[in-house]
């Protein structure tokens, strides 16, 4: 491999590394983590993620994440929610919202059917423009920092979903700390694959402690 093109690679993974780094750690995401333990974990109530294109892909995986460590979380296309999908949301559900631009048309039109369907909605957003239309309109927003996508049109969501995912990281992992969620509770959650093999032998150490 040339050395021109390791020096790229290099670079690129500085600046995806640099950007993680420069996430505005706030007391939002303390807020976020207390509305999720709330609503979910307390209240009963569900995660409802949601975002379009890069960002709705971000959101689905968050989603599964907060699913497999004891918050029960579903995607809502928010395309499809305007068509009838927004049935799903129920009362203490909680939206968690994905927009890098904060304008997204058919995510800040979610925030208003939702708060028509239950004007109690809570809403927590993940964006890289705080000042945006959808950012107004959150309970909580997390900023992105913002940071320049590594693309070199410097279009392409390469970045900013990166940020987006080490946020939704943050945020489940944080949760998982609040309700003590133990290693027989992931269990419980995996059974197939190895991930559930792995999870069953360490819970059988701890008992057989």
């Amino acid at each position: 491999m040339e050395k021109e093109t390791l020096t790229s690679f290099q670079d690129l993974l500085r600046k995806e590394a640099e950007a993680i780094m420069n996430i505005p750690l706030t007391d939002s995401f303390v807020e976020a983590v207390n509305l999720i333990v709330e609503q979910v974990h307390v209240r009963k109530g569900k995660l409802v993620t949601s975002g379009m294109g890069k960002a709705g892909q971000i959101a689905l995986n968050i989603a599964t994440t907060f699913c497999s460590t004891g918050i029960p979380a579903v995607f809502l296309h928010p395309s499809e929610a305007q068509h009838g999908d927004l049935g799903i949301l129920q009362e203490n559900d909680l939206l968690l919202l994905i927009s890098n631009s904060g304008k997204t048309r058919e995510i800040v039109e979610l925030t208003a059917l939702s708060h028509n369907l239950n004007p109690e909605m809570k809403t927590i957003v993940i964006t890289g423009n705080p000042d945006s239309p959808l950012a107004k309109e959150a309970d909580v927003c997390l900023s992105t920092g913002n940071p320049q996508e590594v693309c070199p049109l410097g279009m392409t969501p390469t970045t900013s979903t990166t940020v987006m995912t080490v946020m939704g990281d943050i945020l489940v992992v944080e949760t998982m700390k609040q309700t003590k969620y133990t290693i027989e509770d992931y269990a419980k959650r995996h059974h197939g694959g190895y991930l559930g093999k792995k999870s069953r032998e360490i819970q059988k150490k701890i008992c057989e402690k």
